[in-house]
């Protein structure tokens, strides 16, 4: 397993609607294996694809937080809401393409999804709460959307010069 190096906004890629897996390859795999181990050390609980800079409409998550719980690693592929609540939700998000930024954004509070495994099986799973919120947030991102386009226009350009100003800082590093 290897890490993978996370985009940070701004970057076209993060804006790019991803394209569907056709097949489960062995370099998937990999990469599936690369995205829960880089998730991990972050730390997170969620990375989709195009944040390691595959555009290939993928994504990782584990939202058990409990010490005494084992952990949960779930890799969705052509992961779809097929369901979703009218009931909201509004938790602070953050993003690990967007490092030390958080904001509310509200999200339908529970949605039903469903994906293809890492074998190639058709899954379909009902998320509530942190799993929920999760799930959509990196389902947006295989979409070309990022939670800062849930906020108003001077928060969102506040964060972005963050973003631009920390990545001069890492180049210079």
């Amino acid at each position: 397993m290897t890490l993978r190096n996370i985009i940070i906004h701004p970057d076209p890629r993060l804006k790019k609607v991803c394209d569907p897996v056709t097949e489960v390859t062995p370099e998937l795999r990999r990469l599936a294996d690369d995205m829960l181990q880089t998730m991990y050390e972050a730390p997170g609980i969620g990375l989709a694809a195009p944040q390691v800079g595959e555009m290939a409409r993928m994504l990782v998550m584990d939202c058990v937080k409990e010490e005494d719980k084992p952990p949960r690693p779930m890799v969705l592929l052509n992961p779809e809401v097929t369901w979703s609540s009218d009931e909201t939700n509004v938790y602070e998000e953050g993003c690990l393409s967007i490092p030390e930024q958080y904001a509310d954004v509200e999200r339908p509070a529970e949605v039903t999804v469903s994906w293809m495994d890492l074998d190639g099986k058709p899954q379909e799973e009902h998320f509530s709460g942190l799993w929920a919120t999760c799930v959509q947030h990196e389902i947006d991102h295989l979409n070309g959307k990022l939670f800062i386009d849930y906020l108003k226009p001077l928060k969102r350009q506040m964060i972005t010069r963050k973003m631009q100003k920390l990545k001069r800082e890492r180049a210079r590093a």
